[in-house]
């Protein structure tokens, strides 16, 4: 809980320590205080709803850097939730893993609107970015990452696909059953049927340059034959318009291809653009869910609190405190985190008057810095509307000794036009009581034993005959 902000519940950061005691991350306590005027701190309010006092005041320039808790939360071990990411370290070191994390969901920059993977965005802007555009420098038009490459190799696979079925045509078959078939343009690759369907699919580049090696050797010939033919037609001229015909059906059938692939992507960009809409709407869900089980936990949490105070009510006008984690609570009164604390609520009968105790373990009003203050609160209860007012009866205080030796017994009786004791209007009316109920010097001193293992306990006596 001392890492975490009093106000966005989140982990401290930059943290700030208020008079109050309470901490703010720098960014929340300058927008409380830029939108509330007066601001009073939500931590005392729960502590004590009907506070008002300076020191709960919040104001930028009376709140102050706290190094040693920014140092704690710098140091503390955290891993990265992000899905498939398995990164863990400090917290010092989370901020440049989260810029850094492959597995994160970032917008595309190009403005598409998808959210892609940080690993898979250069994937993204190559073959699925509908914004990802560039011109061709031959036909001057703007094609997508995908389409300009379509565009780009086409006519060149066009190109080596004749190179290549002129060269099987004109020439005898002489691959064999273990070699690759384009041995004949100079593949040297050979190995089982596995092995050759493994190599045809990872060398696909390689056979291109091969492919396009073999056209230009076939391109010198055909020109070094045209010149020596001296203006006369021969056979083998008309053999390679021949080979041209059969070229142009191949390229029509190639670009009947490409639209057919062209309309494939076009379906395939629709289809994915559906899935990221049904992702976008499971994350909603995801975040409406978490929204959900929150609400629940601080019902459930709430709920708790309910129970944990009906077990330690009492209905019989005796109540006993036990107070734990003396030193500490002390402490932090001194600085001010928490200067007061309250007892759970007690009852005079089943359908009294509903009560409870607040000590100051530094002191309050006259008492404070020299004396234990402790007071006794009259609540609003279910039944207030048919008890009399105000409240009348005595209140004993005892701080009990653990060796059953001296304890310190301290009584009043109510003053009757006090607004303490009056019907409540709020959920609790002014403290009223002891401010010098026990020195400090006494409470520590090791002659007695009010506190013993860091526990003491407090007892109320009032008397409802």
């Amino acid at each position: 809980q001392k890492y975490l902000c009093s106000n966005c519940n989140n982990v401290l950061k930059k943290a700030l320590q208020t008079l109050c005691g309470h901490r703010y991350c720098s960014a929340c306590l300058s927008w409380i205080v830029r939108n509330n005027k007066n601001a009073i701190c939500q931590k005392c309010k729960e502590e004590d709803p009907s506070t008002s006092s300076e020191g709960s005041l919040l104001a930028e320039e009376r709140a102050f850097g706290d190094a040693a808790i920014n140092k704690e939360i710098s140091e503390l071990k955290v891993h990265c939730v992000t899905l498939g990411c398995s990164w863990s370290g400090i917290m010092k070191n989370f901020e440049e893993h989260q810029s850094l994390c492959e597995y994160a969901l970032i917008p595309c920059h190009t403005g598409c609107g998808h959210m892609v993977m940080r690993k898979k965005l250069a994937d993204h802007l190559e073959n699925g970015c509908v914004n990802n555009v560039t011109m061709c420098q031959k036909c001057k038009q703007s094609f997508s990452s995908s389409e300009y490459q379509v565009n780009k190799i086409i006519p060149l696979i066009g190109i080596l696909l004749f190179s290549f079925y002129f060269q099987q045509s004109c020439s005898t078959p002489s691959v064999k059953k273990d070699g690759c078939r384009f041995s004949e343009v100079g593949c040297s690759f050979r190995g089982s049927k596995e092995k050759m369907k493994e190599h045809e699919k990872t060398a696909v580049g390689a056979h291109m340059l091969l492919l396009l090696q073999h056209i230009k050797q076939l391109k010198e010939s055909l020109c070094t034959a045209a010149k020596a033919a001296n203006g006369l037609i021969p056979h083998s001229e008309l053999s390679l318009e021949n080979k041209l015909h059969v070229f142009e059906n191949i390229v029509a059938v190639l670009n009947k291809e490409v639209e057919t692939s062209n309309l494939e992507i076009t379906a395939f960009r629709r289809q994915s653009e559906l899935d990221q809409n049904i992702i976008r709407g499971l994350e909603l869900k995801i975040a409406e869910l978490h929204r959900c089980l929150t609400q629940k936990d601080a019902g459930l949490s709430s709920l708790h609190k309910s129970l944990l105070f009906s077990e330690q009510a009492s209905y019989d006008g005796v109540f006993l405190w036990k107070i734990t984690d003396v030193g500490r609570k002390l402490q932090d009164s001194v600085t001010g985190r928490t200067v007061s604390l309250y007892s759970p609520a007690f009852y005079t009968a089943k359908y009294g008057y509903k009560v409870c105790l607040r000590i100051y373990l530094n002191g309050d009003g006259t008492g404070k810095g020299t004396h234990v203050s402790l007071f006794f609160v009259v609540m609003k209860g279910d039944y207030d509307a048919l008890l009399p007012w105000p409240f009348r009866h005595k209140v004993t205080f005892m701080l009990l000794d653990q060796n059953n030796r001296e304890h310190i017994i301290d009584a009043f009786r109510p003053d009757l036009t006090s607004a303490s004791f009056q019907r409540p209007v709020n959920d609790m009316n002014v403290a009223s009581g002891c401010p010098m109920f026990l020195p400090l010097s006494k409470l520590q001193s090791p002659k007695y034993a009010y506190v013993k293992e860091d526990t003491l306990f407090l007892k109320c006596i009032i008397e409802t005959n």
